[in-house]
């Protein structure tokens, strides 16, 4: 990541941002020769990425469940 470039704390951003975001380094550190160091930082950021994603979703499933009463059928493939 270049570090003349203003980079938003991840607890900022949104799903759709952390997620393009994360799926950004992981091509990046599949593809490009990084140092050591920054590769480090890029996995590093990646974590936190994904933590947030993560967290985002599970808000939003306890939210779905609030405004469902908890009357959420459980998602089954055969249904489709």
């Amino acid at each position: 990541m270049p570090k003349n470039v203003s980079i938003k704390p991840v607890e900022e951003l949104s799903y759709e941002e952390a997620m393009a975001e994360l799926e950004k380094i992981v091509s990046t550190l599949e593809s490009d020769q990084k140092s050591l160091d920054q590769a480090m930082q890029s996995f590093e950021r990646g974590q936190a990425l994904a933590v947030r994603c993560n967290e985002l979703l599970e808000a939003a499933q306890l939210k779905i469940q609030k405004l469902t009463d908890g009357m959420l059928s459980p998602y089954s493939e055969e249904e489709e």
